[in-house]
């Protein structure tokens, strides 16, 4: 029995007509090609067999993201609007958020398509925090992080304006059916998600909200990812003991809700969440409300769900149990992340039978859950748990994206 080609996310030109994918040949494409075998009950991952029930391959474009379409530039705000030089589509919305929205714009004099976030800026705080967004931007150059190309300043809002995506969000693509995620995908997109904070914290720039929103896709069809939204980022600096009060409940880390102090570890907590969530669809924190999942952050309250992860290999749980601890000093950091044995070897993981992991189905869930959640809350679980500390107003972000793109 020959192997059933796969969707897309694939290299374009590997189910050509007449190509040896489409007569159900193994792919000549460059790139990892993955063997792909459907979820059986008890089953595990094994070499694949010789006739295996509905397998299928793809061939998975894992090169590095090419560059932004523009030099890394140090931006400073530039008074008055950006009319003169944009072409902003107000009808065209990629997301929006407390802050303000995301819209396509074009640059008049080049024809560059790039996004535009406009950030109500009434108050000095509010320029104060957006200016710190710039800042942050002006120290970041990698090709797994988006890139800043100008900054415009009115009476009351400050637009920035950067790369445009068009793959949007991470999970919006992974719920995509036609496409069976293995571990394999989801150890490509760790790991460019890894090399991101690497570079990030060997900048000393703690992002501090990571989470799927601000994972997006270059494109619609490859694997290339890249983190946005530095609002709530800081700048790392040890001598000083940074505490912060903002963030989503379930991706807090238990320092966070105890108001205690930040540091990289922060950031790698976030990354085990997402990872958990990657691989079994299922958010590892979340409770009936803000108090119940605050709670579990707090007393680090979460396992492996047996039938999500029937068939996680025992390498990406144990990936997953060194981010999620207590104590900082015991998770993982993102350079020893990238020499975890889960991380490495891709190519020999691709050449065995990759099952499809049962995660798309509850992310679908997930994600259409999210998308009832709109706009930004004032955290009063924070002053009603007896096992939560209560002095400190706590302000979470729910959602962000509704179309799909940028999330602010």
């Amino acid at each position: 029995q020959e192997p059933e080609v796969a969707h897309p996310l694939v290299k374009a030109d590997t189910a050509s007509p007449g190509s040896p994918t489409a007569q159900g040949q193994q792919p000549q494409a460059s790139g990892i090609q993955i063997w792909i075998s459907p979820p059986v009950g008890g089953a595990e991952v094994q070499d694949r067999p010789r006739s295996p029930p509905r397998t299928c391959y793809k061939v998975i474009d894992d090169d590095p993201p090419g560059p932004a379409p523009f030099p890394h530039r140090i931006v400073s705000l530039r008074p008055g609007r950006p009319c003169d030089s944009l072409s902003i589509d107000t009808q065209g919305v990629l997301g929006g958020g407390r802050f303000g929205r995301v819209h396509k714009c074009t640059e008049n004099a080049s024809g560059l398509k790039l996004a535009a976030k406009v950030i109500a800026a009434r108050s000095a705080k509010e320029k104060e925090m957006a200016l710190n967004e710039i800042q942050v931007m002006n120290q970041l150059s990698h090709a797994n992080i988006i890139q800043l190309y100008d900054a415009f300043e009115s009476k009351n809002e400050v637009v920035l304006v950067m790369e445009y995506l068009e793959g949007g969000e991470l999970f919006e693509r992974i719920v995509d059916e036609r496409s069976p995620l293995t571990e394999v995908d989801a150890i490509i997109f760790l790991k460019q998600i890894c090399q991101a904070i690497q570079y990030m914290h060997q900048m000393y720039v703690l992002h501090l909200d990571l989470k799927p929103e601000n994972i997006l896709c270059v494109n619609r069809t490859g694997h290339q990812v890249k983190i946005i939204d530095f609002g709530l980022a800081r700048r790392y600096k040890p001598r000083e003991k940074l505490r912060v009060s903002f963030g989503t409940p379930e991706f807090l880390a238990p320092e966070i809700v105890n108001f205690d102090f930040v540091s990289f570890p922060t950031d790698m907590w976030t990354v085990g969440v997402v990872t958990y969530m990657l691989l079994s669809g299922l958010s590892p924190f979340l409770g009936d409300d803000d108090s119940e999942t605050l709670n579990n952050v707090l007393t680090v309250n979460w396992a492996f769900d047996d039938e999500a992860f029937e068939h996680v290999s025992d390498e990406a749980k144990d990936f997953v149990s060194n981010l999620l601890i207590r104590e900082r000093s015991g998770r993982l950091s993102a350079s020893q992340c990238l020499k975890h044995p889960w991380l490495c070897n891709i190519s020999e993981k691709a050449k065995r039978s990759n099952i499809t992991l049962k995660s798309q189905v509850q992310l679908k869930k997930y994600m259409a859950r999210r998308l009832w959640k709109v706009g930004a809350t004032t955290l009063q679980a924070l002053t009603t748990s007896s096992r939560v500390p209560k002095p400190k107003t706590f302000w979470i972000t729910t959602v962000y994206v509704i179309k799909g793109c940028y999330k602010l």
